[in-house]
């Protein structure tokens, strides 16, 4: 297992190498102190989501520096760029700008040191611990290629750099800011993400579903307060929101299909202020994920059958029943258009070794990249994940069996010159063939 494994990671960087005669690729390589300057300025100057200003002003210029007609200010802080080259399809390309509330401790010399006051008035710190700062290098990398390309294809390019991605958010505004509307409406989306658990040269698909819908929810329990030692004259919160909670869990094992996928992770419980103090309310926050349409909506349904009706067998009236809301910060599932992902791993078969395309598995994880897909009539979309590892710390994993940091950590630190330029690559010859290029 371990020499199969460092012979498997040689070999990609081997092939790294070997493809860098090839046309693009040299383009690509030539390009990276470029993109590797970029790369260091976005990760030192994040920004938290619904405030991307500066970040939003660069791509901005980026974009109109290559001879894109760009508007600003779109849903918020989103960007348009728009390239017409000619009678063919329209392409979009989306990356994602913001940051989270994180205090980087990968030891990089680049590592972040910003601090700004979030929405509660609180000083926090702010990385780019989701490899946002990737998805935009790449994405103006690409856009960097395509129009040193133009006599090779034919269509227009839409690229879009969009914020709130962490919240659920970015997306969603764009589109009621009319994104479809006031620029070219699309044939195809693209986008891509980057891997925390898969080496720096892989190139990761999924076909049909690839990432989850997902809810937040809020459940108030009410209850009739009193005294710790005379429980027989309340009507304890804590022991129903405890009923409620294992409850909710036979949503998933006996009301979905068994091949549907779903979790319902109550993330947060607050309920009481002191030991012998049964309380009068319990706050319930959940996390609700799924893929289909169908699934979701036996959650979110059954969610709040199970909270009430727990609550009228305890003998609460009506006035005290649980209060369900269900927030309307929701993701849809990503879907990976079969025929799509076909196309672009056919294509990427021609300049990647079969041994860098790697068939993925659905995760539960959310990306609002969803919503540009959904506008009917649908449009065919493809998400796509880049490794992001290290070699010798993908290795150093495989041996071990230490857990590599996840996206979102504090110590997750993307390889940037093989993940850039295969990225750049990867985005550069989707988009080429589906704007007909020769």
């Amino acid at each position: 297992m371990k020499s199969s494994t460092l012979l498997f990671l040689f070999l990609v960087q081997l092939m790294l190498c070997v493809r860098a005669d090839t046309a693009l690729q040299t383009m690509i390589q030539e390009d990276y102190p470029y993109l590797e300057s970029l790369y260091l300025h976005l990760h030192q100057n994040p920004e938290l989501s619904f405030h991307e200003e500066k970040t939003s002003e660069r791509m901005a210029a980026e974009l109109r520096g290559l001879g894109f007609t760009v508007t600003e200010k779109v849903g918020g802080y989103g960007v348009v760029g728009v390239l017409n080259n000619g009678e063919g399809p329209t392409v979009l390309l989306r990356a994602d700008m913001d940051a989270l509330p994180v205090l980087e401790k990968t030891g990089k010399p680049y590592a972040s040191k910003a601090t700004t006051v979030d929405e509660h008035g609180n000083t926090v710190s702010v990385m780019h611990a989701c490899a946002h700062d990737v998805n935009m290098t790449v994405f103006i990398g690409a856009a960097r290629r395509l129009t040193a390309m133009v006599d090779k294809w034919q269509g227009t390019l839409v690229m879009i750099a969009q914020p709130a991605e962490e919240r659920g958010a970015g997306a969603r505004a764009m589109l009621k800011d009319g994104l479809f509307e006031r620029f070219p409406r699309p044939d195809y989306n693209l986008a891509l993400h980057v891997s925390a658990s898969r080496p720096a040269g892989e190139v990761i698909y999924t076909k049909g579903y690839a990432m989850a819908n997902v809810d937040s929810v809020d459940i108030t329990v009410y209850g009739v307060g009193g005294h710790g030692a005379y429980p027989h004259s309340t009507k304890d919160p804590i022991v129903l929101s405890a009923q409620i909670i294992n409850a909710l869990q036979t949503l998933v094992s006996r009301e979905l299909k068994p091949i549907d996928a779903g979790v319902i992770t109550v993330g947060s419980i607050h309920g009481g202020t002191k030991h012998n103090v049964i309380p009068d309310k319990v706050e319930l926050q959940l996390t609700v994920r799924s893929y289909t349409d169908e699934a979701r909506n036996t959650l979110l349904d059954g969610i709040k059958r199970i909270a009430t009706g727990q609550a009228m067998t305890m003998g609460l009236p009506p006035d005290k029943l649980p209060v369900v809301t269900i927030k309307d910060e929701f993701t849809p599932s990503v879907y990976n258009n079969p025929d799509l992902a076909d196309r672009i791993v056919n294509v990427l078969r021609t300049v990647l070794d079969e041994e860098q395309l790697i068939p993925g598995e659905p995760v539960m994880g959310g990306e609002d990249f969803a919503q540009y897909g959904r506008v009917e009539p649908k449009i065919p979309s493809l998400l796509l994940w880049i490794g992001g590892v290290e070699a010798g710390k993908y290795v150093a994993a495989m041996e071990t069996g230490e857990v590599l940091p996840s996206l979102h950590s504090p110590f997750f630190a993307p390889d940037p010159q093989p993940t850039i330029t295969t990225g750049v690559e990867v985005m550069t010859t989707g988009a080429l063939d589906l704007l007909g290029a020769e």
